[in-house]
């Protein structure tokens, strides 16, 4: 794929001043390569195969990385996949530090997508624990409703990171304010973490 295949509504991510700028550009073209449609989800880029969400880039301060959503269900012949933390069922992450590293495994990391499109494809899905059900306000339930990664994100969280956002979620008595801490929070749901982490 080319350059032109860049979704310019993603492109405020890449040109925002980031010490992972190289880094996200490089793998931005390595993902792009591999036929995938370039979209904005949770305020990141995220790339999709016929609609499936394939992966996405992140960054954090120690490393940026790969994100794959089902990367449970992809084989790691390499041993570089990452549970984010143990609560994560679905996601896995191919992390770097510099862009020495994303260039020296960029044949890998492209077998890694091509097998990610190969789950998607397959309609393989993850098997996810279930933990006690909580009264989810309306607001939370649209969006979960929305995203089956959202949902499937949420659903690993552990019950007490659960509680919280259900709680903060809860305790605004307008719509708007609650519908606005929900989108405020998607991003930190989707990486595993809990509101106070």
């Amino acid at each position: 794929m080319s350059s032109s295949d860049k979704n310019p509504k993603v492109d405020f991510f890449f040109n925002k001043a980031s010490q992972w700028q190289e880094e996200y550009g490089k793998l931005r073209s390595v993902l792009l390569g591999c036929q995938l449609t370039e979209e904005l989800k949770w305020g990141v880029p995220c790339y999709t195969f016929q609609g499936g969400n394939i992966a996405l880039i992140h960054g954090f301060k120690e490393y940026c990385a790969i994100m794959f959503v089902k990367g449970s269900l992809l084989p790691d012949p390499q041993g570089i996949l990452i549970q984010q933390t143990k609560n994560v069922q679905a996601g896995r992450q191919i992390r770097f530090t510099n862009i020495q590293e994303i260039n020296g495994l960029e044949a890998t990391i492209t077998n890694y997508i091509y097998n990610a499109i190969e789950v998607e494809s397959a309609g393989l899905t993850v098997d996810y624990t279930k933990d006690t059900e909580y009264d989810i306000p309306e607001e939370f339930q649209a969006r979960l409703d929305e995203s089956p990664d959202l949902q499937a994100a949420f659903e690993a969280l552990t019950p007490g990171r659960k509680r919280q956002y259900i709680t903060y979620f809860t305790e605004p008595k307008q719509s708007k304010t609650r519908t606005a801490r929900v989108d405020k929070c998607m991003s930190r749901i989707m990486e595993g973490k809990g509101l106070s982490d």
